[in-house]
């Protein structure tokens, strides 16, 4: 598959659905962790399951360390 950057597409609604994707993403996070459920999405070609714990963590800021 050629993999083309979809932000230089002739057809505008194609360079905006990376942005609608991202924003459907995190949606789909929040949920999940609103929920209490798993998320399931596929990476490098494999099914994989994300427990609402994990994404919570995840979501949760870092804290910056002081000097």
């Amino acid at each position: 598959m050629n993999a083309k950057d979809i932000s230089n597409a002739k057809d505008p609604v194609l360079r905006g659905s990376h942005k609608a994707l991202r924003r459907t993403s995190e949606l789909a996070r929040k949920t999940a962790i609103q929920t209490g459920t798993d998320l399931i999405i596929v990476q490098d070609g494999k099914t994989v399951r994300i427990p609402a714990d994990a994404l919570h963590e995840q979501s949760q800021p870092k804290p910056v360390p002081t000097p």
